[in-house]
């Protein structure tokens, strides 16, 4: 019978199958085969009174697939176990080596960072036992969220009627929630700056009033910088003139929170796509005559790069662009990365993304790009530039200038479409040298409020603080979401960027959360708790201990939440109940807000909440130029106001309010019925 190999995604198990050859079986478990039962004790499937022992049951969809899997492992002289390679896939493995009767002290374990060729004959000649240090480690956060999960999530529901709570996405929540409180907070501040632009050899430059008498100048109201403006009539001295070369380092390799990050900023993709769009990429695609994972394991937080991938890039750099575009390794991990993993990079620099970009999706291929390109030029040289520092003086106030000149583009060079330096030149100017400014002007000013979180800048700070994991940020941000706990929009019509507003029942329940549970759900506590996840994935902290520490500190909060909180009752509309007679309120369903009476479930009288009335079109006496219709200012479905035909359906004429003609859209398959 030939080696039965089991991984993770059926994607890539016939690409590994390839690789293999005919002794080899290559199968998927498509996922997680088995997870906590639903049972005991707040059906937690953890009896916390036995050491924290979990019971398993094997998921309803995975029933058949563990079925078949029995047979074949019955049949096979080896089993093979290649999940992912990191804590979930090591954990996966053990629940397949539990339910398949494999024994976890062989050398069956094989991981590899990335599906090539190499890579996967390299980790079958030297596979391991499963690892499990990294089992209890990934067991310890499944019980720990599901306790959390579970009591908090029960609590809420009968209190204040939110759908959930978590260990990390609540802490998520808080900090949006916290933004909000600041900007509702933030009281605007004025101040002036002084902005004198000159004219030297007809090159026009600008300064900015910097210092004023030495210390750094702070202009609050108009009658400072009138006062400002009044001294600083006349000629103008250069006072200080500094030039240099600076020097711009390349960005390390992108991991999974930075990936995240700049997919967002760059390419305007959620955290969700990026992540959906990376295993694709990394789990393989048919490419002209094979099939081959393009990237490295997309779920890693190191920036190390192997030997083999690093003398890869010196052929490339020093045959694409020169050898003074080659740089130096350099290696930034975070003291609590896990580096057994390498950065996220392509698996082979010959696959550039223009070559493979006909065997992509445009999302795959805007992606792998991305992540190719800022592999490479992690290791090329850094940007020069000839930089010019000036100070213009006159009467104690002293004016800042500055030019900046590309000399040498190094890793720019790779990275154009992302990165770019714009050169600000200033004229010949000498020390002593007397300039007079073509104008002078007072600028008012206000402090504006710290920014609301975008995806890229939430993901940013749950990285900073140590919330969380990188591979867990996307599916916090979705799940904060689908609760109804968050929206993310844009803060106005001219906003590029989307945003998180903290919705009523969003700001409900971190208040609740904050009121009962500020010794656990926060961002300290949360912190130190990732951190005693990784001291037992490396085998330095004892799970059980870890755990009962945890609960004897959560119990007596929960005990005390159920006795103190307070319970919201229903909104009532004022109605009475056509059926009972009892009253209507508002109640919160699984597809969205209904009416119900009070006495349910004695009483099921519901009805649905009606929509507010259209608005209607109103009427603007202008004529259409296609059909001589009227034009009607209308609202459409995203809240903007725009003109089109009275006559429509049948002429479909559309225009902004300015009166600039629109394009219109048809989607294949149904007809427009408004804007």
């Amino acid at each position: 019978m030939k080696n039965l190999v089991i991984v993770e995604s059926p994607s890539k198990s016939k690409t590994i199958e390839k690789y293999l050859g005919k002794d080899y079986e290559v199968v998927s478990s498509k996922g997680h085969i088995r997870d906590l039962a639903i049972k005991g004790k707040d059906g937690l499937g953890v009896d916390v009174n036995d050491n924290f022992k979990a019971t398993y049951s094997i998921s309803d969809d995975k029933k058949e697939t563990v079925k078949e899997l029995k047979a074949k492992a019955k049949k096979a002289d080896q089993v093979y176990l290649a999940t992912d390679p990191d804590r979930e896939g090591e954990a996966i493995s053990w629940h397949l080596a539990s339910e398949l009767k494999l024994d976890v002290d062989q050398d069956n374990r094989v991981v590899f960072n990335e599906i090539t060729k190499d890579a996967v004959l390299q980790a079958f000649d030297h596979p391991r036992k499963i690892d499990m240090d990294l089992v209890h480690s990934q067991e310890t956060r499944r019980i720990l969220d599901r306790i959390i999960g579970f009591k908090l999530s029960k609590l809420l529901k009968s209190k204040i009627r939110s759908k959930s709570a978590g260990r990390v996405q609540s802490v998520a929540l808080k900090l949006i929630v916290e933004r909000e409180k600041e900007i509702k907070a933030f009281v605007p501040e004025e101040y002036w700056t002084l902005d004198a632009k000159f004219k030297e050899d007809d090159k026009e430059f600008s300064a900015a009033l910097a210092k004023i008498q030495g210390k750094k100048a702070e202009i609050k109201n108009k009658e400072q910088a009138d006062e400002a403006l009044a001294a600083c009539q006349g000629p103008m001295t250069v006072t200080a003139l500094k030039k240099q070369v600076r020097k711009k380092e390349a960005k390390p390799p992108l991991i999974t929170s930075t990936l995240q990050q700049e997919a967002s900023t760059k390419l305007s993709f959620s955290a969700k796509k990026t992540m959906q769009v990376a295993q694709k990429l990394y789990e393989g695609v048919e490419l002209e005559d094979h099939s081959e994972g393009l990237i490295t394991y997309m779920r890693t937080d190191s920036t190390r790069l192997s030997n083999v991938f690093i003398e890869a890039a010196h052929d490339f750099i020093v045959g694409r662009f020169g050898k003074e575009y080659w740089g130096k390794y350099k290696i930034k991990n975070d003291e609590n990365s896990q580096d057994a993993h390498e950065a996220i990079r392509p698996t082979n620099l010959e696959n550039e993304p223009d070559k493979v970009k006909k065997y992509l999706t445009p999302d795959q291929y805007k992606l792998y790009k991305l992540i190719y390109a800022r592999a490479v030029a992690s290791l090329m040289a850094p940007s020069k530039s000839n930089t010019v520092s000036v100070v213009l003086s006159i009467n104690g106030y002293d004016f800042n200038a500055s030019g900046t000149q590309l000399a040498f583009d190094g890793y720019l060079k790779m990275v154009s479409d992302y990165e770019s330096s714009k050169d600000v030149l200033l004229p010949d100017l000498s020390e002593g040298q007397q300039c007079t400014p073509v104008s002078l002007l007072g600028n008012q000013h206000f402090t504006e409020p710290p920014l609301r979180y975008s995806e890229a800048r939430l993901i940013k700070e749950m990285e900073e603080e140590g919330i969380g994991r990188p591979s867990t940020y996307s599916m916090i941000i979705d799940t904060i979401q689908q609760r109804g706990y968050v929206e993310l929009k844009k803060a106005s019509e001219s906003s590029k960027t989307k945003v998180f507003f903290p919705t009523e029942q969003g700001e409900l329940t971190s208040q609740k959360l904050e009121e009962f549970f500020n010794e656990i759900i926060n961002v300290r506590y949360t912190a130190n708790m990732e951190t005693e996840l990784d001291e037992i994935a490396e085998g330095g902290r004892d799970h059980v201990q870890s755990l009962k520490e945890f609960y004897d500190k959560f119990e007596p909060l929960v005990d005390n939440a159920y006795q103190n909180m307070e319970k919201m009752e229903p909104e009532k509309i004022g109605e009475l109940c056509p059926d009972c007679g009892g009253e209507l309120v508002i109640r919160q369903g699984r597809f969205g807000k209904f009416i119900s009476c009070l006495n349910y479930p004695q009483c099921k009288y519901t009805r649905k909440i009606e929509a507010p009335e259209k608005e209607k079109p109103e009427p603007t006496g202008k004529i259409c130029p296609e059909c001589g219709g009227e034009l009607l200012k209308r609202k459409s479905r995203y809240g903007n106001y725009f003109l089109g035909c009275s006559n429509f359906p049948k002429c479909r004429h559309i225009e902004n309010i300015e009166g600039e003609k629109k394009p219109t859209f048809r989607r294949k398959g149904k007809k427009k019925d408004d804007e």
